[in-house]
């Protein structure tokens, strides 16, 4: 499995989060969203994973203090998909449901996978790939 860790930083009083991560088995959209995460100043910390797998042993192990507020979740993976991850993270703890909020992507314009997603108390939004600025700038959570 790889795990694309490389990390973004900058000044955290100029961004809106302190650390964001990013779920998609395709590096190609980790790196343009890592990207656009950063010249958007959206957060201060930024990295990513490429599999689901790996996503629930980091959770499970790192400190609370140190997990991402954010995670955007791609739902088309391989081994294990969104859904399937938000199964495994259900089974988490309440510290790491509270710190964790989580963005489903996708590229599918299935109502199927949105109402799913919609369903699912974990999922703050369900966005359509690509992110955009205007969409990040729309993000409240």
């Amino acid at each position: 499995m790889n795990t694309h860790s490389v990390t973004i930083k900058q000044s955290a009083s100029t961004t809106r989060y302190q650390k964001v991560l990013l779920i998609d088995d395709n590096s190609m959209d980790n790196l343009i969203n890592k990207k656009l995460l950063a010249n958007a100043q959206f957060a201060a910390d930024i990295f990513a994973h490429e599999s689901a797998i790996e996503t629930l042993a980091y959770l499970k192990n790192e400190a609370i203090e140190h997990l991402p507020e954010l995670i955007f979740l791609d739902i088309n993976m391989p081994g294990m998909d969104g859904f399937q991850f938000l199964d495994e993270f259900a089974k988490l703890s309440v510290e790491i449901h509270k710190k964790c909020k989580i963005i489903m992507l996708s590229s599918s314009d299935s109502f199927k996978d949105l109402n799913r997603a919609n369903k699912n108390p974990f999922v703050k939004k369900f966005l359509n790939k690509p992110l955009t600025t205007p969409i990040l700038n729309a993000i409240q959570i």
